[in-house]
């Protein structure tokens, strides 16, 4: 049997971390375009394509984070239809993407939901436009995999998570740049991009 390439290491130490990292996409507290502090709606295209998302780069669950009451059992209800009504059995993959969204009421719930999953507290890491002393990529697995503590990622929806927000994580990733002038990608193409970042093909 020949050894494992360096790649192939390498691939195997990124699934690991994969499989302790968890993504949760924050509805509040957030900014609207004149930087007040909302709650956002839940939308459908967020609920699937950011499951299909973290599915396919093997992450181990997604929260939909809202305080309002009635979004929240929007979502489950959109979730539950995938996962035991006639969507479960009409696609099957989708189903499997969905069966790892949990719908939360804030960040300390998720937070304690992955302390009871993992045994320990997640290293608790945010994504946003603007710089704030960000970590590269890179940087994050390292300290993911030297701590042994889950990844949890945060996103936000509206114009981005709220300065206080920002200032109580442990870190945050370096933001997405393109060399243009526009910078307004859905949050749905900003989780890909992170996840294809952190865990995709190296090569």
């Amino acid at each position: 049997m020949s050894e494992p390439t360096a790649g192939g290491e390498e691939a195997r130490g990124l699934l690991e971390v994969a499989e302790h990292t968890y993504v949760a996409l924050l509805h509040y507290p957030v900014y609207d375009k004149r930087r007040r502090i909302v709650a956002t709606a839940i939308t459908n295209l967020d609920i699937h394509d950011i499951a299909r998302a973290c599915r396919t780069y093997g992450v181990q669950g997604y929260f939909l984070v809202t305080p309002v009451a009635a979004q929240r059992d929007l979502a489950s209800r959109i979730v539950g239809h995938w996962r035991g009504g006639f969507g479960a059995v009409y696609n099957e993959r989708r189903k499997e993407a969905l069966d790892r969204v949990f719908v939360a009421q804030d960040l300390a719930e998720v937070r304690h939901t992955i302390e009871e999953r993992e045994g320990t507290t997640p290293l608790v890491v945010a994504t946003s436009a603007r710089p704030h002393g960000a970590l590269t990529g890179r940087e994050i697995l390292r300290q993911a995999k030297e701590s042994g503590r889950p990844l949890l990622l945060l996103f936000g929806t509206g114009w981005g998570l709220s300065e206080e927000l920002l200032a109580q994580v442990d870190a945050v990733l370096r933001p997405i740049a393109a060399h243009s002038d526009y910078n307004h990608l859905s949050v749905r193409a900003a989780v890909a991009i992170m996840l294809d970042r952190l865990f995709g093909d190296r090569e």
